[in-house]
């Protein structure tokens, strides 16, 4: 792993307003939510001000990165209510939101130990009702893509995070934390609050499916991303 290893968790020194007054549910809060991939994803932020991005892989179950939930304050990760999923959330608005009941974080990874288990970082957030229907979860690819391959991604980035940022980039090839877990290297856009973004290859049908999701950054002035593959 390099030595500018940068992870993307974002803790803010205050505790921030979770929901403005004025916020409110909407069925479609911006036009490329019309779509696929992007109506699966959303924002997933904690009472104490944290911020990433999360997708539905069921109507009541989010994916996104265990950091995220984690606080080096305390040792401890935060507790499962105060963590929220707004689905498709854009400046305010959102078409769904719930808080966490419950969460698992993947077995093996240890947020003291970043550069060791950084393949393993991922959390799954069980929702106190479904936000979405089947048709607006992901699906998982079959296979990993060849390196050089065009992916895309979407996430709440720190400087922009009111607004979901989409764009593709592309497969730099594969590599593995000192673990030895595999991970993805790829030079798709990225700051803190991106970290949980899917990462999506289109399939032979025409249709994108989830390859991967971003966890950390690396290299010169953070420029390529790492995530951990989510496809055999």
């Amino acid at each position: 792993m390099p030595s500018r290893f940068q992870p993307l968790l974002l803790l803010m020194a205050t505790v921030a307003l979770l929901l403005p007054r004025s916020v409110h549910a909407t069925p479609d809060v911006a036009p490329e939510f019309a779509a696929t991939p992007w109506r699966a994803l959303g924002r997933v932020q904690t009472e104490l001000g944290t911020r990433c991005t999360g997708f539905l892989i069921a109507p009541a179950l989010v994916m996104t990165a265990a950091h995220c939930l984690y606080r080096p304050v305390t040792g401890h990760y935060v507790q499962p209510n105060s963590v929220h999923f707004l689905l498709r959330y854009d400046h305010g608005r959102f078409a769904g939101h719930a808080t966490a009941i419950t969460f698992v974080i993947s077995p093996g990874y240890d947020p003291t130990e970043e550069l060791s288990s950084l393949g393993l970082d991922r959390a799954f957030l069980t929702l106190d009702h479904a936000v979405g229907t089947e048709a607006d979860t992901v699906r998982f690819a079959p296979t990993l893509p060849p390196r050089g391959a065009t992916i895309a991604t979407g996430g709440y980035n720190r400087d922009h995070d009111e607004v979901l940022e989409i764009g593709t980039c592309h497969l730099l090839g594969y590599r593995a934390d000192l673990g030895g877990h595999r991970l993805i290297q790829d030079d798709c856009p990225g700051e803190p609050g991106s970290s949980g973004a899917a990462l999506f290859a289109q399939q032979p049908d025409g249709s994108w499916a989830v390859i991967g999701m971003a966890v950390a950054r690396t290299g010169r002035n953070g420029r390529h991303g790492l995530a951990e593959p989510l496809a055999p």
